[in-house]
């Protein structure tokens, strides 16, 4: 009688961790890395800490997915406060960085579609803290918490992909095919990886992923329509001045 041997770890995601670290580097490349290099970044503080909390959920998220592959089990586990204090830093932030975006559009002369972009700033937030509590509350699941918080990566790579549209400008409707379609297809990858492993989607890819592709695409068809714009108008009007 032959004795089943146990499945290798799967490296997906350490590998999703390296596309991840490799898509913030090359798409804040041109808009944020060279300048901030360069000397020629002008931007608040809360700016600054908005990106400094978002670029250190990556990194942890690729040394927490290193450490797995490794079995340093206690280690990632220690390491899940600093995710807390990285994803509530991104949180608290977004209002801020929100306000700062809308202001600049506006002096640059966008009139009131300016106002549209800190909707789907706000709502991306929130989507990507609620995936992360999700995470966290199922941290003794291993197969519930690394899928909440590979989602909630994907979820703030986003403005990381849409930046791709300045290394290819012809490509029409950057909004579609890199903020939605090229950082969705990370959720297909996840589908496809639990396809071959499980032989099925396991659930909180199916259906948080699914939502997620919902709620984003959403967001494409409605920004900027009268409600759309409505609604941002009023989560401008509470902020200070």
């Amino acid at each position: 009688m032959s004795i089943q041997q146990p499945k290798k770890r799967s490296p997906f995601f350490f590998v999703m961790s390296l596309i991840g670290l490799t898509a913030v580097l090359i798409g804040f490349g041109k808009t944020f890395f060279l300048p901030v290099s360069q000397g020629s970044f002008v931007a608040p503080l809360i700016i600054h800490l908005h990106g400094a909390f978002a670029f250190g959920w990556i990194i942890l998220f690729f040394i927490q997915a290193f450490l797995i592959s490794r079995s340093l089990y206690s280690l990632h586990a220690r390491l899940g406060i600093v995710g807390l204090i990285l994803a509530a830093g991104i949180a608290s932030t977004l209002f801020p960085t929100g306000k700062f975006v809308v202001d600049r559009d506006l002096a640059a002369g966008l009139g009131d579609s300016a106002y549209s972009t800190i909707l789907g700033t706000i709502v991306s937030g929130l989507l990507f803290f609620s995936l992360v509590v999700a995470g966290i509350w199922n941290r003794n699941r291993p197969d519930v918490h690394k899928r909440f918080m590979l989602l909630a990566t994907i979820v703030v790579l986003w403005p990381a992909w849409f930046r791709f549209r300045h290394y290819f400008p012809s490509v029409p409707q950057p909004e579609i095919w890199f903020a939605l379609v090229l950082a969705d297809s990370l959720i297909l990858a996840l589908w496809i990886h639990d396809w071959i492993r499980l032989k099925k989607i396991h659930p909180v890819s199916l259906y948080a992923g699914l939502f997620i592709i919902l709620e984003q695409s959403f967001e494409v068809w409605a920004f900027d329509r009268p409600l759309w714009r409505v609604m941002a108008k009023e989560i401008y009007s509470w902020m200070p001045a």
